[in-house]
């Protein structure tokens, strides 16, 4: 073989290199998908008026959170009786657009007193039979203290401050009832002072129609 002739065998030799050890993830220092979800979660307010049935169980779903220990409610229901008069069931009305932005208020107002988590606030319009839901609060929070307090406020609020209005069916009769809360229908001076419930809600609507932002406060 002369000089210039190269066996073709030494190309033919598999080279093996060797191989970068393999990459390995490092636990610690990763944070799992639910560490991210928990930083990531962001507080929420729930409102709804609705003629659908509500859920116990359906509202208190949407206030759980891994980061907090307590789960108030507040579920209001419909009794089946009023001085001594048999209670068929009640109706509901509620002026919305002011409805929706007192409740607002109040959500607002209960993150300003309270470190509480979720809040949701469900209220049933139209006619709610005996024993069912009219109005279901619930409120989330790391401790108890702080969403026993602020459900209770929140109730409270709604009932002094949202107009609402709640009509009581009997067996031979009906009448409007307003809650003595209510800044329309009562006042400190004359609990005797009453708005029919026709008369409040065409008010409501004139003013709101003219532009006039209706301030309620406590007097």
């Amino acid at each position: 073989m002369s000089s210039l002739e190269i066996s073709s065998s030494c190309f033919n030799r598999e080279t093996k290199l060797p191989l970068s050890p393999p990459l390995v993830e490092d636990s610690a220092f990763e944070p799992s998908r639910k560490d991210i979800e928990e930083v990531e979660e962001k507080s929420k307010d729930v409102i709804n008026f609705t003629a659908e049935k509500l859920s116990v169980d359906e509202v208190s779903q949407l206030v759980i959170s891994p980061l907090c220990g307590a789960v108030s409610l507040f579920v209001g229901t419909t009794r089946n009786n009023f001085e001594g008069k048999k209670v068929i069931s009640l109706e509901y009305e509620a002026y919305l657009p002011m409805a929706k932005n007192e409740v607002k208020k109040i959500c607002s107002d209960i993150r300003q007193k309270w470190p509480v988590k979720h809040i949701a606030v469900f209220h049933r319009l139209g006619l709610v039979p005996v024993s069912e839901a009219s109005i279901i609060i619930a409120v989330s929070s790391a401790h108890r203290a702080a969403s026993l307090e602020a459900v209770s406020y929140a109730i409270d609020t709604l009932k002094a401050k949202v107009p609402i209005w709640k009509k009581e069916i009997y067996e031979e009769s009906s009448s409007w009832k307003g809650n003595k809360e209510c800044f329309w229908l009562s006042n400190r001076r004359n609990h005797r002072s009453l708005w029919t419930h026709d008369y409040s809600i065409l008010w409501i609507r004139f003013l709101s129609g003219l532009g006039i932002q209706i301030n309620i406060t406590d007097t």
